[in-house]
Formats: C-alpha cells, sequence, structure tokens
C-alpha cells in the first residue's frame, strides 16, 4: 500500500487502485473480497508495515493473505527447464534479486509478522494458516483444498494437480500449452507439457503433517507418537515451536510458525 514500495518492486499498479478494485469488487456483488501483501520489503521499516496493514484493513476486506517476499532463484531450484512450473528468470530480475537480497532483515520480517498477528487477533480476525487470515466464515475453500490434501485439477500454464496420490503440473510457456490443447489442423490434441511425481508413502506421511501443522487446527496429538513428528516432537515443544491443545491438536505457536521451515525440515 506504498507507491514507492510498489514501483521499487517493479508493480505496475499504485496503491490508490487497490480500493478502487475493492470497490468494483464490492459493486459488482463479490461477497468475500481477498488482499495479498508482502512484508519483508527491502529497506523497508516496521513502520511503513504497520501502515500498509492498516491501509488494507481501511479497505475492509474478508481475507488477508500475508507473504514474505522471497528472493530464492527459481533457475537454481531448477524449476525453469522445459517441463518446469515457472519461466526463467531474466538477467535484470536477477541482478535486482541479488541487489534486493542483502537489505532484507530477517528480525525485522519477525517483528512484521508479529504485529500482524497481534493486530488482527484484535480485530476479531482468524490467522487459520501460517500466511493467511480471514473474517468469521471467510476462509478460503480453494486453499483448503491443498491444505487438507485433497484433489484438485491443473487448469493453465504452470498449473499444478492432485489426484490424492500423484502430483502433476503444466509447463509455464504458454505457447507450448496452446499447441498441446489447440494443434494445428489435423493434428490430435494432447494433454500440455509438464511432469508428475508420486510420493512414497514416508513422504505422503510427511507431507499430510507438514500441510495440518501449517493451519490454526494442527494435527491430532496421536500424530506425535508416529513417523514423521514423533523424532521432533519433544525438540520442538522445548524450542516452543509446538503447543497442545485442549482438544489434543498439536498446533504451531507464533514462534513456531517463523520458525516452522526448520521443524519442517526434520519431518522430510
Amino acid at each position: 500500500m506504498s507507491d514507492a514500495a510498489l514501483r521499487g518492486l517493479g508493480r505496475r499498479h499504485r496503491a490508490s487502485d487497490v480500493g478502487e478494485a475493492v470497490a468494483a469488487a464490492r459493486s459488482a456483488g463479490i461477497g468475500s473480497v481477498s488482499l495479498d501483501l508482502l512484508y519483508d520489503v527491502p529497506d523497508a521499516s516496521l513502520t511503513d508495515w504497520i501502515e500498509t496493514l492498516e491501509s488494507a484493513l481501511a479497505l475492509e476486506p474478508d481475507h488477508l493473505s500475508l507473504y514474505a517476499l522471497t528472493l530464492d532463484d527459481p533457475d537454481a531450484e531448477g524449476l525453469t527447464g522445459p517441463g518446469g512450473d515457472h519461466l526463467p528468470t531474466t538477467a535484470g530480475a536477477r541482478r535486482w534479486r541479488e541487489a534486493a537480497r542483502p537489505r532484507q532483515d530477517e528480525d525485522r520480517a519477525a517483528g512484521e509478522y508479529h504485529h500482524a498477528v497481534h493486530r488482527l487477533a484484535e480485530g476479531g480476525w482468524r490467522g487459520y494458516e501460517i500466511s493467511n487470515w480471514a473474517r468469521p466464515g471467510h476462509e478460503s475453500r480453494h486453499n483448503l483444498v491443498y491444505w487438507e490434501r485433497r484433489p484438485y485439477e491443473a487448469v493453465g500454464p504452470g498449473a499444478h494437480a492432485f489426484d490424492g496420490v500423484t502430483r502433476r503440473w503444466n509447463a509455464a510457456r504458454l505457447d507450448g500449452y496452446l499447441a498441446a490443447l489447440t494443434p494445428r489442423a489435423g493434428g490430435a490434441a494432447k494433454p500440455p507439457p509438464g511432469g508428475s511425481e508420486t510420493p512414497d508413502e514416508a513422504a505422503a506421511a510427511a507431507e499430510t503433517v507438514i500441510l495440518g501443522l501449517r493451519t490454526d487446527r494442527g494435527v491430532p496429538l496421536e500424530a506425535a507418537h508416529e513417523p514423521p513428528l514423533h523424532d521432533a516432537f519433544g525438540w520442538a515443544l522445548a524450542a516452543e515451536l509446538l503447543d497442545v491443545t485442549d482438544d489434543d491438536r498439536v498446533v504451531l505457536t507464533t514462534r513456531g510458525r517463523l520458525l516452522s521451515n526448520e521443524l519442517f525440515s526434520r519431518l522430510v
């Protein structure tokens, strides 16, 4: 919600456009409006983040997704090959990422997240997932499908699908996607290029626990006595990353949400 920050990130819209988009959605009869916000923006202060969050809340959305800006290189992660789900990073974008990454600050990001947790809780928002908050009844049904590991289909370049066993994704290039689905006269349509993987039993179990812990419902306490969580459970409790609720659910604390990758890395 800062024009200066938007320009620095190369975004084409201005803060005022956000309010206009929300108003247009409301006037069109859309009853659940969500905003995505970025924190840990290079060179931004905690005050900048507080002002952005307050500006967003003033628009009275129903749902908020708050994401720490990630400047990892998808090329280095192998996501941009012929069957990859990301387009290759341009040279200019790579240079910008390399220059911007040192201007981020993990402690500042943690402070920004903590502020959001407390501010939104005071406003009656439910932090139902690590990065997502909703007013009662406005939790994202779309995203809950992922976190509950239910099946979904892939539509469009770069999209992912899951049938309950196998994961599949479409390659990111639009031209390859269109060529497969709408071939030249006489040609037969075929599935778009991409890839797939089938997690083994251990990987599927770890994924189920990790996805469950991302939500405020967590996982049943019984999961703490079984792989993959049992080996890390005592350590995570002692480190104040996990808590056990009155109804015997294991959930991440706020500290646990901030350090969740450390726990998740021990589960895979």
